[in-house]
Parts: C-alpha cells; structure tokens; sequence
C-alpha cells in the first residue's frame, strides 16, 4: 500500500446532525448530560451518490454499527492532551482526544432505521457535517469486552465512579 492509497478515501456520505458546534456535543455517545436535551442525540446518514444501495443489504438487522468518520473541525494536533475528565496531560494515543495525528475517529451509535439511502441514528457525538469514511457492523460478541484494563481511565473511575464522563461545558 502506498502513501497516494492512504490518502485516497472519500466519504461513504455526511452525517446530519444537532450538534453543530464542539461545545453543544458530548464527550461520548452514550454521555448526555449536560446537553440540550439530556437525550441521545438523533441523527441521518444518507449514502452518497456514488455508493450503490446494495451496500446497506443487511444491515437493517443490527442494533448498532460502528462509524467511522473524520474530524473535519479539528485544527492541528498535539503530542499530549488534557482530558476532559480532569487530570494531567496524557498521550494523544491514550486519549479519545479529537486533536490526533490522523483526524480519523470511531463511535459506536444505535441504528434505528434504514429507509432507502438513509439511516436513522441515535446516540451520537459527532458534529453535523461530520464526513463518514465507513461503517461497520457491532458484533457484541467480537466488539464488547467489559472486564478489560483501561489504564489511566480506570484510576479517574476509582476517584470519580466508573462511566463517568463529562458532557458539554455549559448546558445548552
């Protein structure tokens, strides 16, 4: 593979939704509060034009998909970053932190519906206009490990309870 294949990917289509500014979006998906409306967000995905339908066939079984999408708002990167749960800068590496090396990001989020090109989606945190690269189906069995090690997180969990992370700055 080379590097002009790298960085050859175009967008599978562009996420519409309420979140229109970093501030107004949750840290996470499935972390609400502090938000407009204390409910996980609704959002669309409608495919781009030059995706053939048939890429969707069969996806309308699963609960959750994987987006994978680029950070279209972020402006550079640094090495270490304070994370918003508190604590001192860690490795952007170890870190859910939008600033990275590759603005490329990941989120797991309920799909609801699919009606023609378009998915119906609730639980997310990305901004609208968020240009999605991919999807990828969850498979519990293969995507969910809840008894492992999350390092440094897993000491924040100890101190401040386990799940907790911070919504938006202000309420909205």
């Amino acid at each position: 593979m080379t590097c002009d294949t790298l960085n050859s990917y175009r967008p599978i289509g562009i996420l519409a939704s309420p979140y229109s500014r970093r501030i107004d979006a949750p840290h996470q998906s499935t972390v609400v509060e502090g938000t407009e409306t204390g409910q996980a967000a609704l959002a669309t995905l409608e495919l781009a034009d030059w995706l053939d339908q048939q890429v969707l066939q069969d996806l309308s079984g699963f609960q959750r998909i994987w987006l994978i999408f680029g950070f279209h708002l972020s402006q550079g990167w640094k090495s270490t970053v304070k994370p918003p749960r508190g604590g001192p800068k860690r490795g952007v590496l170890a870190t859910r932190s939008p600033h990275r090396p590759n603005g490329i990001g990941l989120s797991a989020v309920e799909l609801l519906k699919i009606e023609g090109r378009t998915l119906h989606l609730r639980g997310v945190d990305l901004l609208d206009g968020t240009p999605v690269l991919d999807i990828k189906p969850y498979v519990p069995y293969a995507d969910a490990f809840p008894d492992s090690r999350a390092g440094w997180i897993d000491e924040l969990d100890a101190k401040l309870g386990r799940n907790s992370a911070p919504g938006p700055k202000k309420v909205r």
